[in-house]
């Protein structure tokens, strides 16, 4: 199991997908914010809180919680004002690690991320100290019933996406930065809203773990993301199917 997307999948896996649900709001509706404060607050005239709203719908977020968020962001001088802050380190066993975080108080998110990595056998570094291991395209994803694998296919080439990956979990499409906005857009106009549309961060190599180091790493990893602050965590580790059935027991 690879670390650049899959942590949610780990989390649900071993029984926490309900403790993490009031972080996931938390998460959602800060994204909401910042989408409708960088343009207009409107969701058909503002891509990223389009995505914002349908991320926030996919969990089964209240139509009223959503609508008090957008309508609080655009408000003048009411609420937090976040900034987005990348952060980057190591973890045990040499796993490169990307933390996304929308703050109101880098000193205080800084401190806390770096007491983070410190505690479980990590290190945070400095910007770009473990980009260069990743690769960032966009990722548009829609569910099974969106479009056959074929129309999917067609449709992003025509579009002038990179890559189509369809599975029994959904078709996901994958682009350049620069192409990401125009293909989300085009499959938008054709199939519908995205199940999920952003910008991702992807290893190019990964580190495999055995029992001991995956802990240890999963440990991590998951402290980082119960930080309310943290919105996305990647990570270029490889955990064997049989390592985590013994770690998820």
């Amino acid at each position: 199991m690879a670390g650049h997307s899959q942590f949610k999948n780990i989390m649900y896996r071993k029984g926490a997908q309900d403790a993490k649900r009031a972080r996931q709001f938390a998460r959602l509706i800060r994204e909401i914010t910042v989408s409708a404060r960088s343009g207009l607050p409107d969701p058909a005239a503002n891509p990223r809180l389009r995505a914002a709203v349908m991320a926030a719908r996919e969990a089964n977020m209240p139509k009223d919680t959503i609508d008090r968020a957008i309508k609080k962001a655009s408000g003048a001088g009411q609420g937090s004002d976040y900034s987005e802050v990348r952060y980057e380190g190591y973890g045990p066993a040499g796993v490169a690690i990307i933390v996304e975080a929308l703050t109101d108080n880098r000193n205080r998110t800084a401190s806390d991320i770096r007491s983070t990595f410190s505690k479980h056998g990590g290190a945070l570094g400095e910007t770009n100290s473990v980009a260069f291991l990743f690769t960032r395209l966009g990722a548009v994803r829609y569910p099974t019933s969106a479009a056959s694998e074929d129309d999917m296919l067609a449709a992003a080439i025509e579009a002038g996406a990179d890559e189509v990956e369809s599975g029994p979990d959904g078709h996901e499409v994958t682009t350049s930065v620069e192409s990401f906005f125009a293909v989300r857009d085009a499959l938008e106009a054709r199939f519908g809203p995205p199940r999920e549309a952003k910008l991702d961060w992807r290893p190019t190599t990964s580190v495999r773990l055995d029992e001991e180091k995956a802990a240890a790493v999963l440990k991590l990893v998951e402290a980082l993301d119960d930080n309310d602050d943290v919105q996305n965590v990647y990570a270029n580790f490889d955990i064997p199917e049989s390592v985590m059935q013994k770690l998820s027991a």
